[in-house]
């Protein structure tokens, strides 16, 4: 957590059990858009920062936190296709997953990071749409098109029918 001072009007102690309550999952989030921990971590706590920053502007922190770390992402992805479409050699990554997280990672990837963020949500954080909608600056009619879409093209990738 940040050493920062809460500003005037923040509950410290509210700040403490958001941060405590939903860090995890909010790097969870941020991980299966960025793929990178590092970064994840780094997005989530940018998210914090920028709500204790915001003080008691902020009416409700946890909505607040997901469309934090949903633009910080989208930002990050951006940055890295662009970096890697002026980069030479492209690394090899770290971590090597079995061939079954493999192939769901792979179908995962070929998403859009507005479907895989909406996917998260909405199975692994178990979200309503207007949660996710809310999240992703959208209405509750394009979370349904993103998860379909995001569905149909994972049963693609997976062969299931």
């Amino acid at each position: 957590m940040t050493d920062e001072p809460a500003p005037e009007g923040l509950d410290q102690e509210a700040f403490r059990a958001v941060y405590a309550a939903h860090y995890p999952a909010l790097v969870r989030l941020a991980y299966l858009t960025t793929g990178s921990l590092a970064a994840a971590e780094d997005v989530a706590q940018e998210a914090f920062i920028e709500w204790l920053r915001r003080g008691d502007q902020v009416r409700e922190p946890v909505p607040f936190l997901r469309r934090a770390v949903v633009s910080r992402c989208t930002s990050w992805v951006r940055r890295r296709r662009l970096e890697r479409r002026h980069a030479s050699v492209t690394p090899e990554p770290v971590w090597r997953p079995d061939g079954d997280t493999e192939v769901v990672r792979a179908a995962l990837h070929k998403l859009t990071a507005r479907q895989r963020a909406a996917v998260f949500m909405r199975f692994y954080l178990d979200l309503p749409e207007a949660q996710i909608a809310a999240a992703l600056h959208c209405r509750p009619g394009t979370v349904k098109s993103l998860l379909h879409r995001a569905l149909t093209a994972i049963k693609e990738d997976l062969d299931v029918a």
